[in-house]
Formats: structure tokens, C-alpha cells, sequence
């Protein structure tokens, strides 16, 4: 995939070091005081609490990177990326097909914040709904 844009292609570089995981790297894209808020209204105050966050609730996860999308404000770009998440449950059940939805502000080449929506919250209450 060719990223036409410096900013998308922070955001895909960080995605990428996050799915390693290799939170010191995924660290490095973003900016000292990022703004990192999960599903749930959960902040996170730093790439590594990502990681944490993850490994709690998934016994592995990736990224099936999908569109970027992206819009120049005055002073940032906002970036936008979907896809799919896939990947296994703490209880050894696989899944793929988890839609995500991740939001970025890069402001001065790094990451000043990131906002994260998904379906694995539902998915984890209702299971029968990640079945076709």
C-alpha cells in the first residue's frame, strides 16, 4: 500500500509497531502528552498501556489494516483508520471480522491523540453475534 500522506504513514508505522507488539517502538510515533482514549471511555497514558490493555482482554490480536483516510485541519491531520481486528479469546475461541475503527490527530510529525472504537466489547457480551 502506498501512503501518499506523512501522517498517514505515522499512523500505519505506529499501527504496525503496535501489532509487533513492540510498545517502545509504538511509543516513538507519538507525541509526550498523546491523548489515548479506548472503547469504553478508557484513557491510557502511554503506547505501552495499549499493550497491557490488549493482553488482558485478548490472548493475541491483530490488525487487518483496511482504508485511510485522512483530513488537513489548520495545525494537524486527523487520520482515520478501519479494518478488522482478528485473533484469539482468553479461552482459546478464535475470531476475525472485529470491525475497528482508530482516529488520530498528528500535529509536528507525531501522534497527539488517539481514539479507538470496536466491536469486541459486544462481541465478549454477546458472542453469537460474531457467528455469520
Amino acid at each position: 500500500m502506498e501512503l501518499e500522506n506523512e501522517a498517514v504513514r505515522i499512523v500505519s508505522d505506529f499501527l504496525t509497531a503496535s501489532m509487533i507488539p513492540d510498545p517502545e517502538r509504538a511509543a516513538t510515533y507519538m507525541a509526550e502528552d498523546v491523548c489515548i482514549t479506548f472503547t469504553g471511555g478508557r484513557h491510557m497514558p502511554a503506547a505501552r498501556d495499549i499493550s497491557a490493555f490488549n493482553a488482558g482482554r485478548y490472548a493475541w490480536v491483530k490488525k487487518q489494516l483496511g482504508q485511510f483516510d485522512w483530513t488537513e485541519r489548520e495545525d494537524h491531520t486527523v487520520v482515520y483508520s478501519n479494518g478488522t481486528l482478528y485473533g484469539e479469546w482468553p479461552d482459546g475461541r478464535t475470531f476475525s471480522g472485529n470491525r475497528y475503527l482508530d482516529r488520530f490527530e498528528v500535529r509536528g510529525g507525531k501522534i497527539t491523540r488517539m481514539d479507538v472504537w470496536n466491536d469486541s466489547a459486544e462481541w465478549i457480551l454477546e458472542p453469537d453475534i460474531a457467528r455469520p
